[in-house]
């Protein structure tokens, strides 16, 4: 089993900056049912959210506080089912982000649209965060999303993260650590999504590379 890839900073004991937005599970080994999808560039067009599902159940709320923002850039194909499974990837995500801004590593909203090891991992990874006695400011954008649609139940989706404007707070003081951006602030993630019984497309495995030669610009 190769081991996901964490922030530089994941070491909470010896570095203070440890920027927010890598999370989830880890790889396992797998055949051609298990395959992640690849990074590739997306559009150019922006949104603050993903956008778009077919789903029917009720979605949690997920609003982020004023100083916390994350943007979307090529989230939409004109498919309506390749858009259904990136905007649920895009709101796995968003749920790690509220779920940190909570300082609840059970977030209902990380469950609703996390299972398997990207589960666990995101919720090792909050709780990790929360402890060292952090949360987020500052903006996240996702971008250069490619995605591989398996069959009517499974995808691949894999994207960019620039965090080179997100920055560790201080839960207690709100005191934000502006570092400066790095290769480092920039995350490739390779993702798998199932489609669950009530239409949600869960990420059920997820990876990244920090400082990827793919994401960085």
């Amino acid at each position: 089993m190769k081991r996901r890839s964490l922030p530089v900073a994941v070491a909470f004991a010896t570095t203070a900056t440890l920027l927010l937005t890598a999370c989830g599970g880890g790889e396992e080994k797998s055949g051609t049912d298990d395959e992640i999808a690849g990074a590739d560039t997306g559009s150019s067009t922006a949104s603050a959210s993903p956008g778009g599902s077919d789903a029917t159940a009720e979605r949690p709320d997920m609003a982020l506080p004023q100083d916390v923002e994350e943007t979307f850039e090529g989230w939409k194909t004109g498919d309506a089912t390749k858009d259904a499974i990136l905007a649920d990837a895009g709101r796995a995500q968003t749920a790690v982000t509220y779920a940190v801004t909570k300082g609840d590593p059970e977030s209902p909203a990380l469950r609703f649209y996390q299972t398997g090891t990207a589960l666990a991992g995101s919720q090792d990874w909050v709780k990790g965060i929360v402890d060292a006695g952090l949360t987020y400011s500052g903006t996240v954008r996702y971008y250069a999303a490619d995605i591989s649609v398996f069959d009517k139940k499974s995808a691949g989706v894999a994207y960019c993260a620039d965090e080179s404007k997100a920055y560790n707070k201080n839960r207690k003081t709100n005191e934000v650590n502006k570092v400066p951006a790095t290769d480092d602030s920039y995350v490739l993630y390779s993702t798998r999504l199932e489609k669950n019984g009530e239409g949600i497309w869960q990420t059920t495995k997820l990876e990244s590379e920090r400082g990827s030669k793919a994401c960085v610009k």
